[in-house]
């Protein structure tokens, strides 16, 4: 399924939490526009949609918030393709709950796996980029990291945290000529919804000025933006996709 020409032609990807939801349709649009791609996911089953796109794609199983387990994924990036040129930080937890309501430990699941992870991330394609001269970070945050919104407590500390790594993260790399940028979806139609009682979803959707839930294909025609060369000069930009929620 891997497209010869295309806006990805050449370049290597690792894509984050790929298994299912906007990771899969990531890695499915990439791989179209000529990518080769390391995905990874906690769930095995990413392993299917590896098969499903060819020989331009592989699979990991990978917790983002162990260290370790980000060299080996970098090596392998690096064993079979010979670079990295593009991280897509896509893996996250969405865990809601009050303030009272929040235990110590899901809070540090979100620090763990969204803040955590990306940073480790980030820190392990650094050397494979350098090299490559240059290379394009996208953060997958949340409109919760741009505005207050009751209920998300942990989620939201979280993707404030992206947000403000992310522009640390552009001032440092420019040199290299890494771009680091971010982008915060609204609510988009994935399992994480999920995690919303019906009368939550709906009062949710009822608050976006576009009246409606996003598609996973919308959040991933702007990561393919953003990781290409038509964002060249792109760096340092947090992106809201949200129909306007975050205003």
């Amino acid at each position: 399924m891997s497209g010869v020409g295309g806006r990805l032609a050449g370049k290597v990807a690792i894509i984050t939490g790929g298994a299912g939801g906007q990771g899969a349709v990531e890695a499915r649009l990439f791989a179209a526009e000529g990518c080769r791609l390391l995905v990874t996911d906690v769930d095995p089953a990413g392993a299917g949609l590896a098969d499903e796109i060819g020989d331009a794609a592989h699979f990991m199983v990978h917790d983002v918030a162990d260290e370790a387990g980000w060299k080996a994924v970098v090596a392998q990036a690096c064993a079979l393709f010979g670079t990295v040129d593009i991280l897509i930080n896509n893996a996250g937890v969405f865990r809601p709950g009050t303030i009272e309501e929040t235990s110590s430990e899901s809070f540090d699941l979100h620090y763990r796996v969204n803040q955590l992870g990306l940073f480790l991330g980030v820190r392990s394609v650094l050397g494979a980029m350098r090299q490559r001269g240059g290379g394009s970070i996208v953060n997958v945050s949340s409109a919760a990291g741009l505005r207050g919104f009751p209920g998300i407590i942990a989620y939201s500390a979280t993707k404030w945290a992206s947000h403000g790594m992310t522009k640390a993260m552009a001032a440092e790399l420019a040199p290299d000529k890494i771009r680091v940028n971010s982008i915060h979806p609204g609510l988009v139609a994935t399992r994480m919804l999920d995690d919303h009682s019906p009368d939550a979803l709906a009062a949710f959707t009822a608050a976006v000025p576009l009246k409606r839930v996003a598609e996973a294909q919308e959040i991933a025609d702007l990561a393919l933006y953003l990781a290409s060369d038509a964002a060249s000069y792109v760096t340092g930009a947090a992106i809201p996709i949200d129909g306007g929620i975050a205003l």
